[in-house]
């Protein structure tokens, strides 16, 4: 046991916590002038003093308390689930005492009885009055039963109770939607609060004056259900599983639990009792919030309606998201998305396609012997009107891929950065400029050579563009790529960036080349 300590309280709150930060149901859902349950975690005690200091303290009890002392003003208890065996009391707005943090307590499930006297508002209180004191009371239990007033304070108001509203949030913190954290971002370390590992199941225990209906079947949860089936007149199975027809756009596929638990109701003199055995720890509370709901309003499902207005919100984001994708690949590829074959291609084809959409999709419906056609026949152009088709050495790799021979090691290591230095140090090469009337999307990621507007390792410089996004590029820089293209391996890729590159070889007779393009591959 803790000797009392000094807590600093603000709106007459502070808060009982096992899992700091822990989100919750809203205050004044349910509870009573002592306290309000938050949580499988938490709950909310209600102090007399608005805004000032309390004295508190924890005792840890080795069994439950024989009797009720009555020497308080008022006294409330209520379940928690302790996965770490610490808890803490802190004021609401953050005000703590060391003796009242991280208490060591039973892991698992516990209950806290909490002791409150002398609860004056600081409007009425005199320097005669004794401080206003709390005092819990904890034990190890294995059911989580409900909260409860074990005595009323006779002065206390009475709060409206809202069950429904609870057993909503109750369903939706079991199927809760994916956090939406960044893909790119490590995921969050684990909360060493949470760790729960080594702990029993539990069982969740409510109890009527009369005997109540639980119908089997299925309750929704919006991507999710629950299954009720009966094994006998006594015993009922819970089970989750997927709902044949998902409300989400990307539905849940994980499951809260996936092993299913027993339900087993009795009827006696005292009435009845309906027991869910064998439900994960940290469910144990939301599990009973939905029972309390269930048995007193049979077919209602308050968590329904706004899992649909949620699921609504997300559909519409979703129509937008695609919508918004269609219209920026119709403009990257100058209308419809091409095959998934050649959109997950590291090529040129997003380039072509923006000067000549059909002509990629010719190419595409090609057969791999064909594509390899067009791809030398591609290359073979763009050598000609570059004045490179008599040069010895290129004439002879040319005439080495159009026999279906492999290309000099030259062209194919490094993307064939050896042979394009030889082609621009050869003197038999003639350096010629043709026009380039497009924008920088028009460059392919390895970048071309041009006059003017290139480093020495042939990397574009965006200053050479002038105010209409014209440069003069050497001409024999873009018909090699044209060459270079036959070097890979996928007959699809070699001919989409060797009929690209041999387009941009054209310059301003682009337009007479793709006219030619299209009748040669038809």
């Amino acid at each position: 046991m803790t000797d009392f300590a000094r807590l600093f309280v603000s709106h007459c709150q502070y808060e009982v916590s096992a899992v700091p930060g822990a989100s919750g149901t809203e205050i004044y859902t349910l509870g009573d002038n002592l306290l309000h349950v938050g949580g499988p975690y938490q709950f909310t005690g209600f102090c007399g003093i608005h805004t000032g200091w309390i004295e508190a303290r924890v005792r840890v009890l080795p069994r439950p308390p024989t009797e009720v002392d009555v020497d308080w003003d008022a006294i409330s208890e209520a379940t928690l689930w302790t996965p770490s065996g610490r808890l803490s009391v802190v004021g609401l707005m953050g005000g703590f005492a060391e003796a009242l943090t991280d208490v060591a307590v039973p892991r698992g499930l516990i209950r806290v009885r909490v002791h409150a006297r002398d609860r004056l508002d600081e409007t009425v209180r005199t320097d005669d009055d004794p401080p206003e004191r709390h005092e819990l009371h904890i034990w190890a239990v294995s059911e989580e039963t409900p909260w409860r007033t074990v005595l009323a304070d006779p002065e206390g108001r009475d709060w409206e109770q809202k069950p429904a509203k609870a057993a909503g949030w109750a369903m939706r913190s079991l199927v809760p939607r994916p956090s939406g954290r960044p893909a790119i971002l490590p995921p969050l370390p684990p909360d060493p609060y949470e760790d729960d590992t080594g702990l029993s199941r539990v069982a969740v225990v409510r109890y009527r004056p009369a005997p109540v209906d639980v119908s089997v079947g299925v309750l929704p949860a919006g991507d999710l259900e629950v299954r009720l089936e009966r094994v006998d007149s006594g015993t009922l199975t819970w089970s989750w599983a997927t709902a044949d027809e998902p409300i989400f756009p990307q539905p849940l596929a994980t499951l809260p639990d996936d092993e299913p638990s027993t339900v087993r109701l009795t009827s006696g003199p005292d009435g009845f009792t309906l027991r869910h055995e064998g439900v994960l720890g940290r469910h144990a509370f939301a599990l009973g919030l939905i029972w309390d709901h269930l048995l007193d309003t049979l077919g209602s499902y308050p968590w329904m309606e706004t899992l649909r207005e949620r699921a609504a919100e997300a559909t519409a984001l979703a129509e937008r998201i695609r919508r918004r994708q269609a219209e920026r690949e119709a403009e990257e590829w100058g209308g419809a998305p091409p095959s998934d074959r050649v959109r997950g291609l590291l090529s040129q084809a997003q380039l072509l396609a923006q000067i000549d959409r059909p002509l990629l999709d010719r190419i595409d419906a090609l057969p791999a012997a064909r594509q390899r056609e067009a791809a030398c026949w591609a290359a073979r152009r763009a050598m000609r009107v570059a004045g490179l088709e008599q040069i010895g050495w290129i004439a002879d790799a040319l005439a080495d891929a159009e026999a279906d021979r492999p290309l000099p090691r030259s062209f194919t290591e490094q993307s064939g950065t050896a042979a394009f230095k030889r082609l621009m140090s050869d003197p038999e090469v003639p350096h010629t400029t043709v026009p380039l009337r497009l924008g920088p999307k028009a460059f392919g990621t390895r970048g071309i050579l041009v006059s003017k507007a290139c480093d020495t390792h042939g990397v574009l410089d965006s200053k050479a563009f002038g105010t209409r996004g014209v440069i003069e590029m050497l001409q024999q820089a873009a018909a090699f790529s044209a060459l270079i293209a036959l070097a890979d391996d996928d007959p699809l890729v070699a001919a989409i960036n060797a009929v690209y590159n041999a387009a941009i070889t054209h310059g301003d007779d682009r337009d007479r080349f793709l006219t030619d393009a299209h009748i040669a591959l038809h």
